[in-house]
């Protein structure tokens, strides 16, 4: 599925390539937390994203604030810096195992969770095409859910976005 919605993306970037400016951006991200993108540009400097990710067998609305720097790198202007902040909210399953004499059962347990997330990343913006592709890195801690209280620092991941 996220081979078939890559190829989709990179068509429509490719047909209707041209230089105008981007108010809107879609995407896939894949990572620890793996999904689907929305953000929306306020300014050059500003934008929110809304992220619907997939993580411990379970699903995740993120909601975050960003800020772009551009022209850090004097080779190529088209790198993008950005950072943010935001929350998130949804649910997590997992397995446990239960042994009861000489029997051995698993069941499904689910929980809600909630938590905040950091990010920090870089974007390539294409010239020849309405495309990004970049890397970034979304600590988060987690509350609720399989563990009371969860914090993780190594949701890498790599995206990429169809600018509109």
């Amino acid at each position: 599925m996220k081979r078939s919605l890559l190829i989709v993306l990179l068509f429509i970037a490719t047909i209707s390539a041209n230089g105008q400016a981007f108010t809107q951006a879609i995407g896939i991200r894949g990572g620890i937390t793996s999904g689907f993108e929305y953000r929306r540009y306020v300014d050059d400097l500003n934008s929110y994203k809304l992220l619907l990710g997939v993580r411990n067998e379970g699903v995740q609305l993120h909601a975050l604030k960003e800020f772009h720097k551009y022209d850090l790198f004097d080779f190529a202007y088209q790198i993008v810096f950005y950072y943010g902040f935001g929350i998130h909210g949804g649910f997590e399953s997992w397995e446990v195992v239960e042994h009861e004499f000489d029997t051995r059962r698993t069941r499904s347990k689910s929980a809600l969770i909630a938590g905040a997330d950091v990010l920090l990343g870089l974007e390539y913006i294409f010239d020849t095409a309405p495309v990004s592709a970049g890397i970034e890195v979304k600590p988060y801690f987690d509350v609720f859910g399989k563990k009371d209280f969860d914090l993780v620092v190594y949701d890498f991941a790599f995206t990429i976005k169809y600018l509109f």
